[in-house]
C-alpha cells in the first residue's frame, strides 16, 4: 500500500480479507479526515469488492451484524455508536430522479457516511464527493487469480 500525503492511498489487494483490512483503513482516514462525515463514491466493475470495502469500513467503526450489497433495496442504513452511515448502490437506477423518492437528498445533506457505488449512474445529479474510490480489477500471477488495485482520493483534504 502506498500512501501520498493526506490526499490519497492505493494498493494491490489480493483477496477479499486484504479488501476489508483495506476498509478498516479507510475507515480510521474517514474520521480522520473528514470527521466521519462524508460523500464517498466506490466505482468498479461488478464484482471488485466495493461492498467487501464498505464491510471493512463499518466493521471497523463498529458494526458487528451482516453487510449485504444494498442492490436490490436500492438503500442499507446502519447505526454506528456516535454516527450513521448509508450504503447506497445504483447499480439498477434507470433515472436519477428515482431516488427523490426515497428521501436521497435528505440523506445526502445531514451527518454521516454515505457510500455510493456505482455513482455513475445519477452522474449530474449527484454532488460532488468528498472521497473517491476506484477499484480496477486485473489477473494476478497467479493461475486463475484476481487483484483489485484500488486508488482512494480525498478531495476535501
Amino acid at each position: 500500500m502506498t500512501v501520498d500525503a493526506a490526499s490519497t492511498l492505493t494498493a494491490t489487494l489480493e483477496n477479499e480479507a486484504a479488501t476489508e483490512r483495506f476498509g478498516a483503513l479507510l475507515a480510521d482516514r474517514l474520521v480522520a479526515a473528514c470527521d466521519g462525515n462524508a460523500l464517498v463514491y466506490l466505482s468498479g466493475p461488478l464484482g471488485a469488492g466495493k461492498t467487501t470495502l464498505v464491510r471493512g469500513v463499518l466493521r471497523r467503526l463498529g458494526h458487528a451484524g451482516a453487510v449485504k450489497s444494498p442492490t436490490s433495496t436500492l438503500l442499507e442504513p446502519y447505526a454506528l455508536s456516535g454516527q450513521d452511515a448509508y450504503h447506497f448502490d445504483l447499480y439498477r437506477v434507470a433515472d436519477p430522479q428515482e431516488l427523490a423518492f426515497v428521501g436521497f437528498e435528505e440523506i445526502l445533506d445531514g451527518p454521516g457516511l454515505k457510500f455510493i457505488e456505482w455513482p455513475e449512474r445519477a452522474a449530474g445529479w449527484l454532488p460532488t464527493p468528498d472521497v473517491s474510490v476506484e477499484i480496477a480489477v486485473r489477473e494476478s500471477d497467479e493461475a486463475d487469480e484476481f487483484v483489485r488495485d484500488v486508488h482512494v482520493e480525498f478531495h476535501t483534504v
